[in-house]
């Protein structure tokens, strides 16, 4: 295998506007103008990793000639022996670094390294769907403490025995969303039901939205549009939550969106937090909005248009979970419930990144 040489092309450009801005921000004139520095130097660094990684890349290529060129003219056998070695270390290093360049050279996701919003409500089942949503709920909390990511209850509707109709929940941690992202979908769940006395197996649904929080500037919101209205707030959070008006309902009224949040302990803050997941799920609209279009366009599903599509089965009796989208099956439900989650998130995004690759070879084969 070898780069395509569409792809060393590319690398070629990447590393002379790399020596470019190098040579910019060296430039006193530069230095003297903040703004300017600052948008170079946050190119510089989104370059970096890239460009360092195909000079290593044409490094090895030329240790492996010079060794070829040295098994090939040397007499002495231990030289030679040494030689044949290295080279195998090398080739295999070169093979290592014809995987990693493509995948360097996609377009990153925007919001692969922001915190998230995450939605879970219950669907199809009733009272056994709100209680998988606890399950789901635990789940992604216990993902994210074996993470080191911070996870805090925004807003919830709870039931009678323990399950949720709907809650959300912020997650900061490092790369959260660029883990979480693939859970977006409907999660379905087979087993008996604490409600059930004949013994028979139930099918139910939960769905999960995974959204990027999003900053002020990243997404408008007119305070004309909005309809706030404050209310005693219930369920957990001791006496004080139900003594002031703390809670908050917020409507968008052009596009009709209502969130709500009554976890914190102010209505300052439950405001705060509530116009956050506001601006997440508008944002999230418009994404949805232009993916939709970009569908219709090419007539092919893209970017999230696999949300409504049933993407996992957590089966108890046989103590199965099968992500549908990549056909993984793995026999330790207990496990995954308990946040042992990484080997579906990897698959996931191998899954993707290689349908990801295959995109930009026909697109840049095709611009070569």
């Amino acid at each position: 295998m070898s780069l395509a040489s569409f792809y060393l092309k590319k690398l070629d450009i990447l590393e002379k506007n790399f020596e470019e801005i190098s040579s910019k921000l060296s430039d006193p004139s530069i230095i003297s103008k903040p703004e300017v520095y600052a948008k170079l130097a946050k190119e510089h660094a989104e370059l970096l990793e890239i460009v360092e990684t195909y000079r290593e890349y044409k490094k090895v290529l030329e240790q492996i000639k010079e060794n070829k060129q040295l098994i090939e003219l040397e007499s002495d056998e231990e030289l030679i022996e040494l030689a044949k070695e290295e080279l195998k270390e090398l080739e295999n290093r070169l093979e290592e670094l014809e995987k990693e360049l493509p995948v360097l050279l996609l377009p990153k996701d925007p919001n692969d390294e922001k915190n998230v919003i995450l939605e879970i409500r219950a669907g199809a089942g009733g009272e056994e769907a709100a209680l998988f949503a606890a399950d789901l709920l635990r789940m992604y909390q216990r993902y994210a403490e074996k993470k080191g990511w911070k996870f805090d209850i925004l807003d919830a509707n709870e039931t009678g025995l323990g399950g949720f109709k709907e809650v959300i929940a912020k997650i900061e941690g490092k790369s959260a969303y660029s883990r979480l992202k693939y859970e977006s979908g409907v999660h379905r769940v087979q087993r008996v039901p604490v409600t059930e006395s004949s013994g028979r197996i139930h099918t139910s649904t939960v769905t999960v939205a995974v959204l990027p929080e999003v900053d002020e500037v990243a997404v408008e919101i007119k305070p004309e549009d909005l309809k706030i209205e404050t209310m005693r707030a219930s369920g957990h959070g001791g006496q004080h939550v139900n003594k002031t008006e703390s809670a908050v309902r917020i409507t968008h009224i052009p596009t009709g969106i209502v969130v709500s949040c009554q976890n914190e302990r102010s209505q300052h803050q439950n405001k705060a937090t509530a116009l956050k997941i506001l601006r997440a799920k508008l944002y999230e609209l418009a994404l949805r909005e232009q993916n939709e279009k970009i569908q219709t366009e090419r007539k092919s599903q893209v970017g999230t248009g696999e949300r409504c599509e049933k993407i996992r089965t957590y089966n108890f009796p046989q103590n199965r979970v099968t992500d549908h989208r990549i056909g993984l099956t793995v026999y330790n439900l207990p496990e995954v419930l308990d946040g042992e989650l990484d080997e579906f998130i990897d698959a996931l995004i191998a899954h993707y990144r290689i349908k990801a690759l295959k995109e930009e070879e026909e697109k840049l084969s095709l611009a070569a």
